[in-house]
């Protein structure tokens, strides 16, 4: 992966705006961590070129897409669900969660739990956003909200 890296995004809760895609069409890959509602209103995105992942969140169809799933990029394990994490899992490099509509960086039982904020619907407080996971270096990599 080039410095460009993962784009991470949740709840966008039928909305697509404008600034994000210009935020995230350098993205090698989206990653959605559920609450799309609408499955058309990924057209956009998938009109960036770029694989993108998705999974169930709590306001989409039922069975749209699989309720997580587990990736592995550059070494490192991702597990994507949508829904706050309850424990750890065995072999897992970060949690990557949506629901919460707040940037979060925690601890659940040794393995990093990250959320990239939402796209739409922000609560206390908080700007829109949404995250970039990289890969610096061989054997690292990182997370950086960006408020869009």
């Amino acid at each position: 992966m080039s410095e460009h890296g993962i784009a991470v995004i949740s709840d966008t809760h039928g909305k697509v705006p404008n600034r994000l895609l210009d935020h995230i069409a350098s993205a090698e890959e989206i990653w959605h961590l559920g609450d799309v509602t609408r499955p058309d209103i990924l057209i956009p995105i998938q009109n960036l070129g770029r694989p993108l992942f998705v999974v169930q969140g709590n306001c989409d169809p039922y069975g749209a897409w699989p309720k997580t799933r587990t990736l592995e990029r550059n070494g490192f394990t991702f597990h994507l669900q949508h829904l706050p994490p309850h424990g750890f899992l065995p072999g897992v490099t970060a949690i990557l969660y949506g629901h919460l509509h707040q940037p979060l960086d925690d601890d659940c039982q040794g393995t990093r739990a990250l959320n990239p904020g939402a796209v739409t619907g922000p609560r206390n407080g908080s700007s829109s956003s949404f995250a970039w996971l990289r890969f610096p270096k061989p054997n690292q990599w990182s997370w950086e909200v960006e408020a869009i």
